[in-house]
């Protein structure tokens, strides 16, 4: 249960409180068995001072204006993860004939302007294709930055982090997600936190078909691309034989399973229901597959022999093929070898997007670096936000980049950056310091000083204290700590103090664009007085 103080919100008004349950979360919201294997039906009633509004993952809700007192039921059994309440100074907009919005009122506008007509459009692709949507409405609640992930797919009423309205293709991504976990996740779950994929993978793969049906193949590739991309980094850092890349992990006693969630769970559990809908031949013969599952188990919990018994029963012919045995492709083996997918879409009805995106990284890295006028020449601001991604996420691969090659890409994109949202900026950011490009850094502070999200600010901390900005980033999070939440203040705080000896105080304000290293060395090392120890920095839950 998350408690905000009125200044941890957009509006500043009034207090705000959230509850996130995945996984295990809700045991300290309510006595219950918190196993996605158990489903029920819940109700709640809830008191809230005057001007609070109150919302939950409920079906039926009804309110009590003399009393101040809210009732909610769920009519359909859930589990225990997906029982949700929010309450704050929240105002509501209909965007759709089964869809509301609702945000602090100086966001509302925004989140109209973003959504409205779009998610009944989801909806009724997504209906298309799995059959009715069997919650009755689907809103939306858009929460502060303090929000830990960016989404959770509560039923009937979606959680979405507030930071992600500037992303307009991530906010569309991350919309249609939660919607595909109306089906998959929400009316059928996994049985076991061990299986996640069964939640996060089907929906992964429910979302690429409701992409395809409302933005083409094209736009699908390309986001499919940008995120394969990341599973390949994630599976570099941790390791091709690091237990976690299977999709049938074992969950060893006293681990949340949280900790569990990766990129593996997500994109390795696409690639093998993309597998499996390969085998169909047709995309759609396997849609229909998925209709007949969903109906089957709705409202159940079910374990990945259910969905491939079900799987080989749909389509005889398969099983009288020994599919499931295929040499290297074994369903068991799909399941529980580590390292990466044992097959990966074909993504080249999305070349058209990620073609001019190898081509502008490969001038970028080839060297000599004589095509920096062909490289100047693409205006970014005409790409897709995932073109633009995926160019920089491949740059960031690539970091630290020759002093020579950052100078220029800088002078080349620096400005056009400045004016994009903020998925691209921080990847941006992050490339300036890997690659110790003080010029730039003066719009790492400016972007830290703006930002209140975990997913906008770890990442940054991070980077500046595996490299040689650890003061730099000392600096920042002592005159930003204020505007954080206790718990991200918490996690950067331990950031900041591995290995980490007393720092000197560095007038960073002063820097600018055109504030060279040595200047900032030499303020580090004159600076004798008035040094910050994380002991005195108030970070305190």
């Amino acid at each position: 249960i998350w408690w905000l103080d009125p200044e941890l919100t957009y509006g500043n008004a009034k207090p705000f409180v959230f509850t996130q349950g995945h996984s295990v979360c809700n045991r300290s919201f309510f006595p219950c068995f918190d196993t996605p294997a158990v489903k029920c039906t819940y109700s709640a009633t809830v008191k809230a001072p005057a001007g609070i509004q109150v919302l939950m993952s409920a079906t039926q809700s009804t309110y009590l204006e003399e009393e101040d007192v809210y009732q909610f039921y769920m009519e359909y059994p859930v589990p225990a993860y997906l029982v949700a309440l929010v309450a704050g100074d929240l105002i509501h907009a209909d965007i759709g004939p089964r869809s509301r919005v609702w945000a602090e009122p100086c966001l509302l506008p925004t989140a109209i302007s973003k959504l409205s007509g779009m998610v009944e459009r989801w909806l009724t692709a997504a209906e298309s294709l799995y059959g009715p949507y069997i919650w009755g409405r689907y809103d939306i609640v858009f929460l502060p930055p303090s929000f830990p992930i960016v989404a959770m797919e509560n039923p009937c009423l979606t959680f979405i982090i507030s930071s992600i309205l500037e992303s307009d293709e991530f906010l569309i991504i991350d919309v249609i997600h939660e919607v595909a976990h109306s089906w998959f996740g929400n009316a059928v779950t996994n049985a076991t936190w061990e299986e996640m994929w069964l939640s996060e993978g089907l929906a992964t793969y429910a979302q690429r078909r409701i992409t395809t049906e409302t933005y083409g193949a094209a736009f699908t590739c390309l986001e499919t691309a940008f995120r394969l991309d990341a599973l390949h980094r994630q599976m570099k850092l941790l390791g091709e034989d690091n237990p976690v890349s299977k999709l049938q992990v074992k969950l060893e006693p006293g681990v949340n399973p949280s900790n569990l969630m990766n990129l593996f769970t997500y994109e390795k559990g696409y690639c093998f229901v993309y597998y499996l809908s390969e085998l169909c031949g047709d995309p759609r013969h396997f849609d229909s597959f998925l209709r007949a599952y969903i109906e089957k188990y709705k409202f159940t919990s079910v374990v990945a022999q259910d969905l491939l018994d079900s799987f080989l029963n749909f389509f005889p012919e398969l099983r009288e093929q020994c599919v499931e045995s295929k040499a290297g492709l074994e369903f068991e083996r799909w399941l529980n070898a580590t390292g990466p997918p044992l097959a990966e879409p074909d993504l080249s009805q999305g070349s058209s997007l990620t073609r001019p995106v190898e081509t502008l990284f490969k001038l970028w890295t080839t060297e000599p670096l004589d095509s920096v006028a062909a490289a100047s020449s693409v205006d970014l601001t005409k790409w897709r936000t995932f073109q633009t991604v995926l160019f920089l996420d491949r740059l960031l691969d690539g970091s630290p980049l020759p002093h020579e090659v950052i100078k220029k890409l800088s002078e080349c994109y620096s400005s056009q950056l400045d004016s994009m949202n903020a998925e691209i900026r921080i990847r941006w950011l992050q490339i300036v310091v890997r690659n110790d490009y003080y010029p730039d850094l003066y719009k790492v502070r400016r972007f830290l000083e703006n930002q209140m999200s975990r997913m906008y600010t770890i990442p940054l901390y991070e980077d500046l204290c595996t490299g040689t900005l650890k003061s730099f980033a000392l600096e920042i999070f002592y005159q930003t700590q204020n505007q954080l939440h206790p718990n991200l203040r918490k996690t950067i705080q331990q950031i900041l103090s591995q290995g980490l000896n007393p720092l000197p105080a560095i007038d960073t304000t002063a820097l600018t664009a055109d504030t060279p290293a040595m200047v900032l060395e030499d303020k580090v090392s004159e600076a004798t007085n008035g040094a910050i120890s994380l002991r005195d920095v108030n970070v305190s839950a």
